[in-house]
């Protein structure tokens, strides 16, 4: 008998990673490759994706993909069964944060952000059952925020559109389970995280390093989230170990969201 045990929580598991090309997703990738799970990086951002393939290896493919795009996930979906005989996990993290008050925000910025970050997860979700099903199981993890339930006034767009996430895990939980299909369904919360997506929100304000910093004090942990505190958290949701979990929101957030 062979003395030693293998720990990896995702061998041989098939994930696909939405946004997977940086930041959180490309956290949860290197998590993901590291735990055993062969990996599709799916990102609108080509140069980027190819290149975190690269990075993280032969157990990691990358395909184009626009999560707002119907055709884009029949494609996705049809890559996973064909290339990889199926899919285990799904972690819908593509998502974008556009300023802005219910006064100022524009309509092109509010339905972008709707377009991504809801119908995006949506979509993943409804084409990821119809190949889940068929084989009774699954992981799909919706990466939503602390912003689904601590609202700021800058942030309308970003706030209702994980909101709806929130709502959206917990019926397709209900749906899955009741429908006997073997595929759970849950949420994180993440709290403010240092990714190429914070940067961009920065960038839109005229004093940047005044707005991180309030970012920073809002979490009584004493910093803000790096993507490998919340990496953890997917493994856990997509292994074994969280068989008995569905239709639930996990926040890790450094305190933020009671704060």
């Amino acid at each position: 008998m062979n003395g030693s045990l293998n720990t990896k929580q995702l061998q041989g598991k098939i994930a696909i990673i939405t946004g997977g090309a940086s930041g959180l997703g490309f956290g949860i990738a290197s998590r993901f490759v590291a735990e055993g799970a062969q990996v599709i990086l799916a990102d609108i951002d080509s140069e980027g994706g190819a290149r975190a393939a690269k990075e993280l290896g032969g157990n990691t493919h990358f395909v184009h993909h626009d999560t707002s795009c119907v055709d884009h996930w029949r494609r996705l979906i049809d890559v996973s069964e064909e290339s990889f005989g199926g899919l285990d996990i799904l972690v819908n993290n593509a998502g974008v944060t556009l300023m802005g008050s219910i006064e100022d925000v524009s309509i092109e910025d509010f339905d972008k952000t709707w377009a991504i970050n809801t119908r995006g997860t949506f979509l993943g979700c409804r084409f990821a059952i119809a190949l889940m099903k068929k084989k009774k199981t699954g992981a799909i993890i919706n990466i939503a925020s602390v912003s689904a339930f601590k609202p700021q006034p800058e942030l309308v767009a970003y706030n209702t559109s994980k909101a709806a996430v929130g709502l959206m895990t917990q019926s397709i939980a209900l749906h899955c389970a009741k429908s006997g299909y073997g595929i759970r369904c849950n949420s994180i919360n993440p709290g403010v995280i240092h990714t190429p997506m914070l940067d961009k929100v920065i960038s839109q304000v005229e004093n940047g390093e005044a707005l991180m910093d309030s970012y920073k004090a809002m979490h009584p942990i004493g910093r803000i989230g790096q993507p490998s505190d919340i990496a953890g958290m997917a493994v856990y949701l997509a292994s074994d170990a969280a068989s008995f979990i569905t239709g639930s929101a996990f926040t890790v957030d450094g305190g933020l969201g009671i704060n």
